[in-house]
């Protein structure tokens, strides 16, 4: 062969190792520690979470890297890394019948074991992180919902974790068929529409107010008395010291004197007569002097024990007297809203009292009114003469014969019966005309009144002036 055939043949070999190795090396899949590669294409033996082992055809690679047959297999990625999820419950009723909303925060991952890949590889393979996280989702927040039904608000409350060991325990199971792993889980907060955890916190709250505010209360008290205590022993404290200094030079200075007097006698009785008596008057008015100084001594004392009865009235009436004022103020003031109360109340009674006797006296009137016309009515009878009432009984008399007439008129057929020759409705209006008649004989027996012979008396005029 000659020497371009070997080097076609040389570069014909390069040419398809160069090849070979681009094939090899895109075949070669690699991941990072957090990934899981799922290789399938050819059946292989794998050991379930029961221990038994089957055909799957499938195998997978945690980390590193691996190389993948062209054309025979295929490559996914299942995601090994942590999941962070937020989980939010709509309004659940606890075991108490409480409305809440529930905020609670988890962290998964498929788990690393062989069964588990497997498992989690045959349910998300394709899904990714979100699928992942959408499926772990609903478990937790059914589990969450679970639990929140078995337990109280106080419960919760107070027992977070023990919530959150029950949530844990009720989800493993359902997480393990999945190939997934519950890294933590913990409830952030929850909350209720209706106020009712408001209303738990509230007399604590209010308890832990009003102890804070009485201890304050207290200490500024203790402090208050306290302080003015050891001012008025200190004032005290200074006086008597002062006084008893006051007591020690006017001591010293009397002994001073005494011992003048001594030199000055002893003296005078060395000298003479005039000088003993000059002597004698100087010692009477250093005596009088020290009379003068022990009367200032005494003034000083009585100044010093008024002092300490004006810082005595000072503290009364800087403490004492404005603690009696608030009191007798609190007691005036509630004096003035009862009396307040009283008045309105007071008020109110006579307000009623009055509007009932006008009320009365409205009724009075009233009947007062309709007594007079009764009166005045009758009075009027009294004065009718005989042509008023025979008008009166004219005018009624059309209306009784109405009265009697009417039931006639709602009779819608009258079958008479009779063999007279006379018409029957002639015989309809003689019964009427009847009942008019008889009304007199009525009137008298009611009333005593003879109206036939009223009106015979009226009528007849001529067989009157005859008799």
């Amino acid at each position: 062969m000659s020497l371009v055939s070997w080097l076609i043949l040389a570069g014909a070999v390069v040419l398809f190792l160069a090849l070979v190795s681009i094939v090899v090396a895109k075949q070669y899949k690699k991941v990072g520690p957090n990934e899981a590669l799922i290789i399938s294409g050819r059946k292989r033996t794998v050991t379930g979470p029961d221990g038994m082992k089957k055909k799957a055809g499938y195998r997978y690679r945690l980390g590193g890297g691996t190389f993948v047959m062209p054309f025979i297999e295929t490559v996914d990625i299942l995601p090994m890394d942590v999941i962070p999820i937020m989980i939010r419950t709509p309004e659940v009723l606890t075991h108490g019948g409480i409305p809440i909303l529930a905020d609670a925060a988890a962290q998964i991952k498929v788990d690393s074991s062989d069964a588990a890949i497997h498992i989690a590889a045959e349910q998300f393979l394709g899904s990714g992180k979100d699928g992942i996280r959408d499926v772990a989702t609903n478990v937790l927040e059914g589990k969450m919902r679970e639990v929140i039904g078995t337990m109280t608000v106080e419960e919760i409350y107070r027992g977070r974790h023990e919530f959150n060991d029950k949530v844990v325990d009720s989800a493993h199971e359902a997480f393990s068929r999945m190939g997934l792993l519950l890294l933590s889980f913990s409830l952030k907060e929850f909350s209720d529409s209706q106020g009712y955890i408001d209303a738990l916190s509230k007399p604590l709250i209010s308890a832990a107010k009003r102890e804070a505010a009485i201890a304050e209360a207290e200490s500024q008290k203790d402090a208050i008395i306290k302080s003015s205590q050891a001012r008025k022993e200190g004032e005290v404290a200074r006086l008597q010291a002062e006084a008893l200094i006051a007591k020690a030079q006017w001591e010293n200075e009397a002994k001073k004197a005494e011992s003048q007097v001594f030199v000055n006698t002893k003296k005078a009785q060395a000298d003479f007569s005039y000088e003993l008596e000059r002597h004698k008057l100087g010692q009477e008015l250093k005596k009088e002097e020290a009379k003068v100084r022990i009367v200032e001594k005494e003034q000083a004392i009585k100044i010093e024990d008024l002092e300490i009865q004006r810082r005595e009235k000072e503290l009364d009436a800087n403490v004492l007297k404005p603690s009696d004022a608030r009191k007798y103020q609190i007691r005036a003031e509630a004096e003035a809203e009862e009396f307040r109360i009283l008045a309105e109340a007071r008020g109110k009674a006579e307000a009623l009292k009055l509007e009932g006797q006008a009320e009365a006296d409205k009724i009075r009137a009233k009947g007062l009114a309709e007594a007079e016309a009764l009166l005045k009515k009758s009075q009027a009878w009294e004065k009718f003469n005989d042509a008023a009432i025979l008008e009166m009984y004219l005018k009624v008399l059309p209306d009784v014969a109405r009265a009697i007439s009417e039931p006639l008129s709602k009779v819608d057929k009258i079958v008479v019966v009779g063999g007279d020759k006379s018409l029957g409705t002639t015989r309809i209006t003689a019964q009427v005309a009847e009942v008019l008649a008889q009304l007199p004989d009525v009137v008298k027996s009611l009333t005593g009144a003879d109206l036939k012979k009223f009106l015979k008396d009226k009528l007849s005029p001529e067989e009157k002036s005859g008799k």
